[in-house]
């Protein structure tokens, strides 16, 4: 009786650690037999990046032959309403790339791993740009940048030739800026602006072209001593004296129609067209804009954004980031790891994604090398010096939301349809309303 108790013993434990096994191989698709992990990758694309994405994505499993990588891609805006949908279904994917002004967004919500202890042992912040975009208050990194946006000012030289007037220098003021867009915008009967003859209804060329914050009023605001939040990112300073100088001088140039208003731009293809179309002498232009400018052969250049009236310079920067989910852990967070250290370490994985044209480079012995800075535009240097006074829109995790409430109140300023001082009033009351609803709970 007892021998047969025992082999009715065996056979039970064998038959449970087979289900065990069975189980914990049907409860993970991540990791396989023989070591091999599947990393789930997500990034938003285009058909230029997503064949070049393939490329790297093909070198980097030939590197590291138990990782396969299992991509989902879409445009811009489908991309992150279907991340959002899937973190919140706990579906993300396990790293993605995301747009830099997003980032704090999933870190503040919890939703990211902290990837300080990997950045200190494996990285060399001064081998890198814009690395430390990615901190917060309390020193913690959340994600290593895959691209760096940067803004400088973009000019058409044959519109200045044509105009005979010099070329913009790095030791322009926004006043000088405006001086030179007077010269340099005409209307449908070829008068420029400083002309008694001209007529500001048929504008045909604009000095200055002038969109939304990247590529509009943050710069003109963060050189004039301004801003939108304070250094804790949880405070509206909108209104004060610094940020009331700088939206009179935004204000005053688009009055003379020496900058496109809101409106203006409606009658555009989209709020960019205006300086690739050259209906625009310059414009405040991140470095993908390069793209625009390049497909339509414009004879262009750039340098540095102007001072601000005490000689402070500001130019904001995107640090378009790799970041990992918080839910993964031991070998897929290790694969996911990585995936970062072979973007951001590799040269040629670099030189590969510079080739695009789409943002500068991360590390710095690619961006300082002669493949970047050679071609059009050719002061590309001027992208590199802009880091040494460089900065972020003041982003958060209620960046998008504060950055809305802001246009709805500042533009209507720039149309004449209230003053600035009002604008101003009502915009602060608003974005701080959405700082206090989120960092007050």
């Amino acid at each position: 009786m007892k021998s047969k108790n025992k082999k009715w013993g065996a056979l039970l434990l064998a038959v449970i650690l087979v289900s065990a096994l069975v189980i914990s191989g049907c409860s993970s698709n991540k990791k396989e037999g023989g070591g091999n992990v599947e990393l789930k990758l997500g990034f938003y694309s285009s058909a230029q990046s997503d064949e070049k994405m393939q490329e790297l994505i093909a070198k980097f499993e030939e590197k590291h032959p138990n990782i396969k990588v299992k991509t989902e891609s879409s445009p811009y805006n489908q991309f992150f309403q279907k991340l959002d949908t899937q973190i919140a279904a706990e579906s993300a994917p396990d790293l993605w790339l995301s747009d830099g002004v997003l980032v704090p967004k999933y870190a503040e919500r919890g939703v990211l791993k902290d990837l300080t202890e990997w950045i200190q042992r494996d990285l060399k912040s001064d081998e890198y740009y814009g690395l430390d975009f990615n901190k917060d208050a309390d020193g913690k990194y959340w994600g290593v940048p895959q691209g760096i946006q940067i803004a400088v000012l973009y000019y058409n030289k044959d519109i200045f030739d044509e105009a005979q007037v010099d070329y913009p220098t790095e030791d322009w003021t926004w006043d000088d800026l405006k001086a030179a867009a007077e010269k340099l915008t005409k209307d449908s009967n070829g008068k420029y602006a400083n002309d008694s003859a001209f007529d500001k209804n048929k504008i045909s060329q604009y000095g200055l072209t002038f969109f939304s914050i990247t590529e509009g009023w943050m710069t003109v605001l963060k050189s004039y001593g301004g801003g939108v939040l304070d250094e804790s990112l949880t405070q509206s300073i909108i209104d004060s004296p610094e940020n009331k100088a700088a939206l009179d001088w935004i204000v005053d140039g688009m009055q003379r129609e020496l900058l496109p208003t809101p409106s203006d731009l409606k009658s555009f293809q989209s709020n960019m067209a205006p300086f690739p179309s050259k209906a625009a002498a310059m414009r405040i232009g991140i470095y993908a804009r390069t793209i625009d400018a390049n497909a339509a052969e414009l004879n262009y250049d750039v340098t540095l954004l102007p001072k601000g009236p005490e000689g402070k310079r500001f130019s904001p920067v995107i640090a378009n980031s790799w970041v990992i989910n918080k839910k993964v852990d031991g070998a897929v967070a290790d694969a996911a790891w990585e995936w970062v250290k072979f973007w951001a370490t590799e040269d040629e994985v670099q030189k590969e994604w510079a080739s695009l044209g789409e943002a500068v480079p991360v590390k710095k012995s690619v961006a300082n090398s002669e493949q970047f800075l050679s071609g059009t535009p050719a002061n590309k240097q001027a992208f590199l010096d802009s880091f040494e006074f460089a900065g972020t829109l003041d982003v958060n995790a209620v960046w998008s939301e504060w950055v809305g409430k802001f246009n709805d109140n500042i533009n209507r300023a720039f149309e004449g349809e209230i003053a600035v001082d009002q604008a101003m009033k009502l915009a602060d009351e608003e974005v701080q309303k959405v700082l206090d609803e989120f960092y007050k709970k």
